[in-house]
């Protein structure tokens, strides 16, 4: 079957109506595929495939045709409005999933504090996906050719990580994991590694007794080898002789750093555990360079190509 896939535009404020321009006109997007986009009529009325307007208006233009994108600048947006119109993008997506109207959704950058302004106060898109979804349990997972990083935990402050990190939560992320990769990326056996939270995996309690009690039983309750350090266990997962299908990271920003410094510009935020696939470029909205026509949109190219793979395993 041929899939549908909706993309949203984002922030109008930032880079994605951008991004998503050049991935829908030049070159074009993956065979194989149907594209819904989904923004105000002023950015998306000369996308070449079918249009759904969601908003008031963004304030910019496409030139149809050019190769060359004009938007407005960031500040003739407030806060707010850009972050009712990233929202209302998102619902509308969202609904034609869960109606089985596209096979997938790929979403533009948002910003959070916008999108919290606009009364959407979720932490992230992992959260707010999953409610809409009606309150499944979902993981955040960051692609790349020769990594893949799922989230324990995302968008919270680091103080509270330990707090969050329990055997029964990191058991949870895992299936998780291994439930989407066999099923959405055609690996029969799944094989996870977890990092440590500590130094040195806590140096048998020295600098911490987490990875002991908690990451480790949860390791072998999922079959995963580790917790091994973060300084090398995203090393060893992309030496082919160790290598592993994905990594569970304790918390966001070594998780996220380590696929930025593997494959930033190729990796792609994937949402597991949804009734539905949705995956994201890498980025955010980049306000300050929005507008000039100088973004770079290889990670919402491997997003959109990431998302019609995924849709066409799942259909098959």
């Amino acid at each position: 079957m041929r899939p549908r896939v909706a993309i949203t535009v984002g922030d109008p404020r930032g880079i994605g109506p951008e991004i998503v321009h050049k991935v829908l006109r030049d070159p074009p997007p993956p065979p194989g595929a149907d594209f819904v986009v989904v923004g105000p009529e002023d950015i998306i009325g000369d996308m070449p495939c079918e249009r759904i307007v969601v908003g008031e208006g963004g304030g910019g233009r496409g030139e149809g045709g050019t190769g060359e994108i004009f938007l407005p600048p960031p500040s003739s947006l407030s806060p707010s409005h850009a972050g009712r119109m990233t929202g209302l993008q998102i619902e509308k997506a969202v609904s034609l999933a869960l109606s089985g109207d596209v096979d997938a959704i790929v979403t533009g950058p948002a910003e959070k504090r916008a999108l919290h302004l606009a009364g959407f106060e979720y932490p992230g898109h992992t959260e707010w996906l999953a409610a809409l979804a009606g309150g499944v349990d979902a993981a955040m997972m960051l692609a790349a050719p020769k990594l893949r990083v799922v989230l324990i935990t995302t968008h919270i402050p680091l103080r509270n990580v330990l707090s969050e990190l329990t055997v029964e939560r990191v058991v949870t992320v895992g299936r998780i994991a291994i439930d989407a990769l066999r099923d959405w990326f055609g690996i029969p056996e799944p094989k996870l590694a977890v990092c440590a939270v500590n130094p040195h995996a806590g140096e048998g309690g020295l600098f911490g007794n987490e990875d002991d009690t908690v990451l480790a039983p949860a390791a072998k309750a999922l079959g995963a080898v580790g917790p091994y350090p973060a300084d090398t266990v995203f090393l060893r997962a992309m030496q082919e002789e160790t290598r592993v299908d994905a990594v569970l990271s304790p918390y966001h920003d070594v998780g996220m750093t380590a696929i930025k410094m593997a494959a930033f510009g190729r990796g792609v935020n994937v949402t597991l555990g949804l009734p539905f696939i949705r995956t994201a470029p890498d980025h955010g909205t980049a306000f300050d360079i929005a507008g000039r026509g100088i973004a770079d949109d290889s990670s919402m190219r491997e997003a959109v190509g990431l998302a019609v793979e995924l849709a066409k395993r799942r259909n098959s």
